[in-house]
């Protein structure tokens, strides 16, 4: 039998204790369903002490809560996550957000979610977008098996498709939209991290060579010049960092009317970029 103190106490050597109590509830109410009145009524009690003990083990070592549970919420749904597929964030439900209410009213669109990880994007838009068609390419078989997962799960039409962006060819005017969260993390960033994020979270999702931060964007706006139809708009995120060189390396590769958005920590990071009309000479 274990108490609820005895459950979250330890996690407070990772957490500190405000956190520690919140991660503990959260792992309570997504796998067992107990409300905070039930944990004050030691219902935690009553749970099998052997998965308790294997949880608070997982958590103790600093493995996303959202691993341990099996999900994340993302835009008011919940998505299956797993080790190898990269935790959505906030952020990124900010990107959706302006991608749908700028689309707004807009019908028949064709969107393309370049990376799409667990689906969060292409899953996203695909259910709050009228009459919408999304294709999503990841590099990854893990990614993408989740992400159909999910779809199939959640109810959305996406078309998935095994792509490495950086050798991709493009099939000119398909799309209206292209969409990307890329990775963009320096590896001299790394000693500002997270424990959770830098042990756990795949790497090939997070990083890129010092030497070359831009690296997935180049090839994306180059990608998207291309396939995009005339006037079609170009959404990423993005790293704040880099954000003046990425505005650059728009405008070089001919796009227009480039816009940064702040996210809701102040930092820069999203950006939205329009095709100019002789990409597709």
């Amino acid at each position: 039998m274990m108490t609820y103190n005895e459950f979250w106490q330890p996690l407070v050597k990772v957490y500190g204790e405000g956190e520690a109590k919140a991660v503990a509830r959260y792992v309570l109410d997504v796998c067992y369903g107990l409300t905070l009145a039930d944990i004050l009524c030691g219902e935690v009690e009553r749970l099998p002490e052997s998965e308790l003990q294997e949880k608070r083990g997982r958590l103790e070592e600093a493995e996303p809560v959202q691993y341990v549970v099996g999900t994340a919420d993302f835009c008011g749904r919940m998505f299956h996550v797993e080790h190898g597929v990269l935790i959505p964030r906030p952020e990124t439900e900010e990107l959706c957000r302006w991608i749908w209410k700028s689309a707004s009213g807009r019908k028949g669109l064709h969107l393309l979610d370049i990376g799409t990880g667990s689906g969060c994007i292409a899953v996203t838009l695909a259910l709050e977008m009228e009459r919408v068609k999304v294709d999503a390419f990841d590099i990854s078989e893990k990614a993408l098996g989740v992400a159909l997962a999910n779809a199939r799960t959640l109810g959305a039409a996406v078309n998935f498709q095994p792509t490495d962006i950086l050798n991709a060819r493009p099939t000119p005017s398909a799309y209206h939209i292209v969409v990307s969260n890329p990775p963009y993390i320096c590896e001299k960033e790394r000693c500002g991290m997270e424990r959770n994020v830098l042990e756990h979270e795949p790497h090939a999702a997070l990083f890129v060579p010092d030497g070359d931060p831009l690296k997935f964007y180049r090839s994306i706006a180059r990608y998207a010049a291309v396939a995009l139809k005339e006037d079609g708009e170009l959404y990423f995120e993005i790293n704040p960092l880099y954000a003046t060189d990425l505005v650059d390396m728009l405008r070089g590769e001919g796009f227009s009317h480039i816009e940064l958005r702040h996210d809701a920590f102040g930092k820069q990071r999203l950006a939205r970029a329009v095709a100019g009309k002789y990409h597709h000479a």
